[in-house]
Formats: structure tokens, sequence, C-alpha cells
């Protein structure tokens, strides 16, 4: 019995072995059957997917959040700016700064121009509820300012209608309540800036708590006009040296 037990040990190897190879055979014919993945588009849209999954698939922006801003039909100058921004480490959000990384100043020009392109509709944003005389400080600081502590109205650099100016100064009015006091508290706290002289952080560090939160109030909550595109280039002159505008206060 042994020596036939020694006799069926290499036969039964030899088995075990031929079944393995069948298997692996198997496994090959079926993984050279299966259809292959298709490939991913090289557009535009499929590469900004980033961009796209905070800020919406045209730039909306999500309103139910109130911290991802709406992108769609900013300036361009604008949009490239503040990608520059975020990869000098000038603003800083960590998702953001890790995104604009490794592009290149023309391949950012490109997205900011796809976002400036589209037209979407407006949507409107949660905000607190605030007193009458919280709005009415608000209304008075967007549009007239306080001389007396050397605020300039919002209007002055925003465009009469707030609805921003060509080629760099960005639309307010719709924004989000949450964005826009918080951007307010960045250029405060100095987690967002921008190439000097920067203007918005010498009007936020003027502005009280109390103030942020009235401004940022009235207009995210303002009736919007009826056409919101930024105004020409040019049509308004800014009451202070903004480095992003340069010496002709129009970006150029």
């Amino acid at each position: 019995m042994k020596a036939l037990s020694a006799k069926l040990r290499p036969a039964r190897g030899r088995v075990g072995a031929l079944m393995v190879w069948a298997v692996v055979a198997s496994l090959g014919a079926h993984a050279q059957e299966a259809p292959p993945h298709p490939p991913i588009p090289d557009t535009l849209q499929q590469r900004i997917a980033a961009c796209t999954a905070c800020h919406g698939v045209h730039g909306e922006g999500t309103p139910e959040s109130g911290f991802f801003p709406r992108l769609a039909g900013k300036p361009v100058g604008y949009l490239a700016r503040q990608l520059k921004d975020f990869q000098d480490g000038l603003r800083k959000y960590g998702p953001m700064e890790y995104t604009v990384r490794p592009l290149t100043p023309a391949y950012m020009r490109e997205i900011a121009e796809y976002f400036s392109s589209q037209d979407v509709p407006y949507a409107r944003s949660p905000m607190p509820r605030l007193p009458a005389s919280a709005l009415k400080r608000g209304e008075e600081l967007a549009t007239h300012g306080d001389p007396s502590r050397q605020i300039p109205p919002c209007a002055a650099c925003h465009g009469s209608q707030l609805t921003g100016v060509q080629p760099d100064i960005p639309g307010l009015v719709g924004l989000p309540y949450d964005y826009i006091s918080s951007q307010l508290g960045s250029w405060r706290t100095k987690t967002r800036a921008t190439v000097a002289p920067d203007c918005m952080s010498e009007i936020a560090n003027r502005l009280s708590e109390s103030d942020i939160s009235a401004v940022s109030a009235w207009l995210a909550g303002r009736e919007l006009p009826a056409d919101m595109h930024a105004q020409p280039a040019g049509s308004v002159t800014p009451p202070l040296h903004c480095g992003v505008l340069g010496d002709k206060g129009d970006g150029a």
C-alpha cells in the first residue's frame, strides 16, 4: 500500500497543476473577452470636475451651503486672479490651494474664461434675520459708505448696481450672506489677500463686526437687478489705489 501511495503522489501533483493552469487560462480568456473601460474624454468640462463638484456644473454655486460662491458670469480677470492668489498662497483654503498648485497661467485663464461665459439663473441662499436698523446700516455702507471712518461705498468699485465691473471687479449682489461675511472676515484675519496695495484689506479692517454682518445681509437680500452683467471697463473710478487694478484702476 505504501508503494502504491508513493506512486500516486506525483500523479496527483500533475493533476493539481493542470487544474490550476486551466483556471488561469480560463480567467485570461474572460479578461480578453471583457470590453475595455471607455476612455475618459479629454474635455475642459471633464478636467474641471474638481471645480464643479463644489461650485456647480455651470459655476452657479451651491446656495444651500452658502460658502461655495457663484463663478458663472464673473469677470475673467477676477476669476483668473483668484486662482493665481490661491496658487501663490495669498488666499488660504486647503482644497483650492491643492487643486490649483500644478496649473499653468494659460490653463487658469482657460478655466476662468469657461466660467465667465456661463449664464445661469441666480438662486437665493439662507440668511440670518436681522433687525431693520441693521439692514439700513448695510444699505448705507453699500451705497454711501461711512466717510467718518474712511469707508467708501461698495458701489464705488463694484458698480452702481453692484454687479461688478469688467475685467477685474466682481459683482456682490446675489452672493450668499455666509460667503460675503466670511470673506470680509478673511481679509481681517489675513487668510485672504491679493497683490499690494490690497484695498479690500484696508476697507475690511475699517469695518466693525456688526458692519460686516449688516452689509453682508443687505447685499445677500437685495433685489436682483434686471441686468446682472458686469459694467463695462472704465465705468468706475475706484476711490482707493488697488494693486489688482493697476495704475489705471481697470486692471490694465
